[in-house]
C-alpha cells in the first residue's frame, strides 16, 4: 500500500507539498513549497507539517521557484537533515532564491514587530532567518537528469525536463511493494509548448498514477506573436505619453524571458530607443545564472549565441543592483521600461514602482504572469479602481495590458497534448496545483476527451495507492502458447525491418534534420520496454 498525502498546491497554486509513504514506513517529499497570496493562505505556513521532518530522508524539487522551494529552510530548522534531489541548474538557483526569501521574511517580521510594539504586543519572529536558508543548502543534490536512481529501498527516481523554467522536472517514481513495482508521476509545473529559452516538457508514455498541474488549467494562453506584438504596443503607448513601463515580473524565468523578447526588438531595430532597467537584485543574479546554463538553452536560444548575441542583453539595458540606483529611477523625467519583482505585486521594488506610476493615466502597466487570488496584482488585473500600496490607497490611471501568452505554464491544451502521450497503461489521474475551477475544468475535460479516471484531491486529503490491475488485451482461449510465440517472432522481424529503415535514414544527410528529441525519447521508451520482455 502507497499513501499520498497533498499537504500543498491543492485546491491552491501555492505551498506545493506531497508526502509519499510506502509500507515499509519509508517517506518522501516531493516539493516543498511557501504558501502565498492574502494572509489567510500565508498562515498555512506556519501550520504542523503533517509529518516529522527529520524522519525524511529525501526531499524531490521539481524547480526553484519559491511556492514550490520556499519553505526548505523551515523543512531544515525543524529537523530534515536528509537529501534534497533536484537537477543541477534548481541548485544553484536555490542558492539565490532561497537566501531572497529569508531576507523578506526576516524584513516583514522586523516591520510586523515595529507595528505590534506601539499596540504592546510580543516581537514577530520570521518563518526562517537567512541563516537557516544558509544551512538548508547543504542539503541540495543535484543529479542530471534521465537517469534512474534507488534513493531507498524498493524506491527508484528518475527527473525529466518539465519545460517550465531554467532547470525545472518531472518526477518519476517506482515504487516496489510485495514484488509488485507502481510507477507514480509528479508533472510539478509544465511549461507550454514552443517555450522561449528552454526545451519543450517531455514526453512521458506511462504511469499507474499522475498528479498533473492545473494552473491553467481552465484556459487556453493568446497566441504568443499576438502577445509580441501587444507586448510593443504597450511599451509604444507609454512612449507616445512620455510615461513608463512597468512589468511586474517573477524574478526567475519571466524576467528572463521578458529580456529575451526585448533583445530581440533591439536586433530587429523595433525597440524605442528608451533605457531598459533590471530593477531587482534577485532577478539580476538570476540572470547571471541563466548566461552560465546555456546547454539547458533550446535551439533557438542556442542559435543566438552561436550568432555571438547575449540573449539577455542590449546596449540601454541597466542592471540597478542598489536601493539608491533603484530609488533614481522615478526621479529621472520621459520614458522607460521597468522590470521589477515580485511579479503578483506583492512584495520588492515592484510596490515603489506601481506607487509612482499607478495612477498616471499615460503609463503601460503590463502583467506578463499569473496572480493568485488576493494579491496586488490579481487586483489590477480584475479591474479594481485602486489598490492599497504601504497602507496608501493608490489610483489606478494607468493602461493595464494582461499579456497571457508569456505565461511559463502549459495552458489546457498543452496539458491535454502532454497527457495524450500515456497510452498503456492509462493513469489514474489527480489534478492538482489550480484553484478550484482551473483544477475541476482540466479534470472534466481529461475524462471526456481520454477516458481516464480522474480525481480533485483536497487540502490534506491522504489517497491510497494500490498497485493497479491493468487491463490488457485478452488472448484468445483457442491461440496456443507456440501461436503466441510466433506471433511474437513476426513482431520482432517487422521491428527489425523497421529498425533497418531508421538507421540507413539517421545515416542520409539530408534527412537529418527531421531528427528530434521527442524521436530519441520514443526509442528510449521502446527500449525500456524490451528490457521488461527480456529475462535477466
Amino acid at each position: 500500500m502507497i499513501k499520498v498525502t497533498c499537504l500543498g498546491a491543492a485546491g491552491s497554486v501555492t505551498g506545493s507539498n506531497y508526502l509519499i509513504e510506502n509500507s515499509q514506513g519509508k517517506k518522501v517529499l516531493v516539493d516543498c513549497g511557501l504558501f502565498q497570496g492574502g494572509k489567510q493562505i500565508e498562515l498555512c505556513n506556519w501550520q504542523d507539517w503533517g509529518f516529522n521532518p527529520s524522519q525524511i530522508n529525501i526531499l524531490f524539487l521539481t524547480h526553484a521557484h519559491i511556492d514550490h522551494s520556499g519553505r526548505i529552510p523551515k523543512l531544515v530548522k525543524d529537523g530534515f537533515r536528509g537529501k534534497i534531489i533536484t537537477s543541477p541548474p534548481t541548485a544553484e538557483l536555490c542558492q539565490i532564491m532561497l537566501l531572497d526569501s529569508a531576507h523578506v521574511q526576516e524584513m516583514d517580521a522586523e516591520w510586523q514587530t515595529r507595528k505590534d510594539k506601539r499596540k504592546g504586543k510580543k516581537e514577530i519572529l520570521p518563518l526562517y532567518t537567512t541563516k537557516d536558508a544558509t544551512e538548508s543548502l547543504q542539503y541540495l543534490s543535484p543529479i542530471e537528469r534521465d537517469q534512474i536512481i534507488t534513493v531507498e529501498p524498493g524506491i527508484k527516481a528518475r527527473l525529466r525536463n518539465a519545460g517550465h523554467i531554467l532547470g525545472s522536472s518531472i518526477v518519476e517514481l517506482w515504487i516496489e511493494e510485495a514484488n509488485e513495482e507502481t510507477k507514480i508521476v509528479f508533472s510539478g509545473d509544465l511549461g507550454k509548448q514552443n517555450q522561449l529559452i528552454i526545451k519543450d516538457p517531455y514526453e512521458i508514455f506511462a504511469a499507474d498514477y499522475l498528479f498533473i498541474e492545473s494552473t491553467y488549467g481552465n484556459r487556453v494562453h493568446r497566441p504568443f506573436e499576438d502577445s509580441k506584438k501587444e507586448l510593443l504596443e504597450a511599451i509604444q503607448y507609454a512612449l507616445s505619453h512620455k510615461e513608463k513601463v512597468i512589468i511586474p515580473a517573477f524574478a526567475l524565468e519571466r524576467t528572463q524571458e521578458i529580456l529575451y523578447l526585448l533583445g530581440e526588438f533591439y536586433r530587429d531595430k523595433i525597440l524605442p530607443n528608451i533605457p531598459v532597467y533590471l530593477d531587482s537584485p534577485l532577478a539580476i543574479q538570476a540572470t547571471k545564472i541563466f548566461r552560465k546554463n546555456k546547454k539547458y538553452y533550446d535551439e533557438q536560444a542556442r542559435a543566438i549565441v552561436d550568432q555571438g548575441f547575449d540573449p539577455f542583453d542590449m546596449p540601454n539595458l541597466h542592471f540597478t543592483p542598489t536601493t539608491e540606483e533603484s530609488i533614481a529611477i522615478n526621479e529621472k523625467p520621459g520614458s522607460a521600461i521597468i522590470i521589477a519583482a515580485s511579479g503578483m505585486c506583492t512584495a520588492g521594488r515592484i510596490k515603489h514602482h506601481l506607487k509612482h506610476n499607478l495612477w498616471h493615466p499615460g503609463a503601460s502597466i503590463i502583467i506578463v504572469g499569473f496572480q493568485a487570488q488576493g494579491t496586488t496584482g490579481r487586483k489590477i488585473v480584475d479591474g479594481e479602481k485602486q489598490v492599497k500600496i504601504f497602507r496608501e490607497d493608490v489610483a489606478v490611471k494607468a493602461k493595464v495590458f494582461t499579456i497571457g501568452g508569456f505565461s511559463a505554464h502549459a495552458d489546457q491544451k498543452d496539458l491535454l497534448e502532454w497527457v495524450s502521450h500515456f497510452t498503456e497503461p492509462r493513469p489514474k489521474v489527480f489534478v492538482v496545483h489550480g484553484e478550484a475551477t482551473a483544477s475541476e475544468a482540466l479534470a472534466t475535460v481529461i475524462r471526456e476527451k481520454f477516458g481516464m479516471e480522474v480525481h480533485v484531491p483536497k487540502w490534506k486529503k491522504s489517497l491510497i495507492l494500490k498497485a493497479r490491475e491493468v487491463v490488457r488485451k485478452e488472448v484468445p482461449a483457442e491461440v496456443t502458447p507456440i501461436e503466441i510465440s510466433q506471433t511474437m517472432l513476426n513482431k520482432v522481424i517487422d521491428l527489425e525491418y523497421e529498425i533497418e529503415r531508421l538507421k540507413k535514414r539517421l545515416k542520409e544527410k539530408e534527412e537529418k534534420a527531421t531528427i528530434t528529441y521527442e524521436d530519441v525519447s520514443k526509442l528510449e521508451y521502446i527500449q525500456e520496454e524490451l528490457q521488461g520482455i527480456l529475462p535477466e
